[in-house]
């Protein structure tokens, strides 16, 4: 039977792969990108793929989208939570939001949430949310600078989105959904691109030796897909199942935290 599936960030890397795969299944794929680029790609890579596009670091385009998504599809399968972009420097979206934090932990929270009820129609459904779960280095939330206005890192803003996907799983979490966070490590999907010289050549080349090909790396996650875990919340580095015990508190106060950011913002 055919499913509808919607993917963030559907238009390169991961993503592209995953729209690729489950449309040539027969699946109905729903890619989400931000660039004329990115549907030029989707075009020539995943032709059976739908293309929507929205800037998701922005909450208005973000609900735009999330209105013609919920009257299209009433019912949604599969979200794959995949949008991201390494931010080598602090700049802000017209809305007032940290890039990175409005792309790895706002859209997160605005997608998972606003489509819960469409989620909830599916026989089966599933969010599978690529992000830095059981990483090398444990992730800290700012909560008294949650925009990193005093010292922006790129490193420090990214692990900060993994610490908060967890946290924000945590407080998703319930029948009949099941959440699945997943960290894939090193996949040869450009990884070098937002870099400057002398860095972006050492990491193109690291990506050449070292980093799994795309078309490997998704084999773990569609397994996940089609077969989801029997637990509400999980996550698996790489394949592998790990264990992880958020906070529930810092679960719960950061969910409210995202909720009263966007609130003003939903009108």
């Amino acid at each position: 039977m055919s499913r509808t599936v919607v993917i963030t960030g559907g238009t390169n890397g991961i993503g592209l792969a995953l729209a690729r795969h489950y449309s040539e299944r027969g699946d109905q794929v729903i890619a989400i990108g931000s660039s004329r680029a990115g549907h030029d790609r989707l075009r020539r890579e995943a032709p059976l793929a739908r293309f929507d596009r929205a800037d998701l670091s922005s909450v208005k385009q973000a609900n735009e989208l999330i209105d013609r998504l919920r009257s299209t599809y009433p019912a949604i399968d599969v979200l794959v939570l995949a949008a991201f972009r390494y931010q080598l420097s602090r700049g802000e979206t017209d809305e007032g939001f940290e890039r990175t934090f409005a792309l790895y932990v706002v859209n997160r929270w605005l997608m998972s949430r606003a489509l819960r009820p469409a989620l909830e129609r599916a026989d089966a459904p599933v969010v599978l949310d690529l992000c830095g779960v059981g990483g090398i280095r444990t992730g800290e939330i700012h909560w008294d600078d949650l925009q990193l206005e005093r010292g922006y890192r790129p490193f420090k803003a990214t692990m900060q989105g993994a610490r908060a996907a967890e946290l924000l799983a945590a407080a998703y979490a319930a029948d009949p959904i099941r959440y699945v966070l997943y960290n894939p490590l090193f996949v040869a999907t450009g990884l070098f691109e937002p870099f400057r010289q002398p860095v972006r050549g050492l990491v193109r080349v690291a990506s050449a030796l070292f980093a799994q090909p795309v078309s490997k790396a998704i084999l773990p996650m569609t397994a996940l897909i089609d077969s989801p875990p029997a637990a509400p919340l999980s996550a698996y580095v790489r394949g592998r199942p790990i264990a992880f015990t958020p906070d529930p508190a810092a679960a719960r106060r950061l969910d409210a935290v995202i909720r009263d950011l966007v609130s003003p913002l939903a009108a």
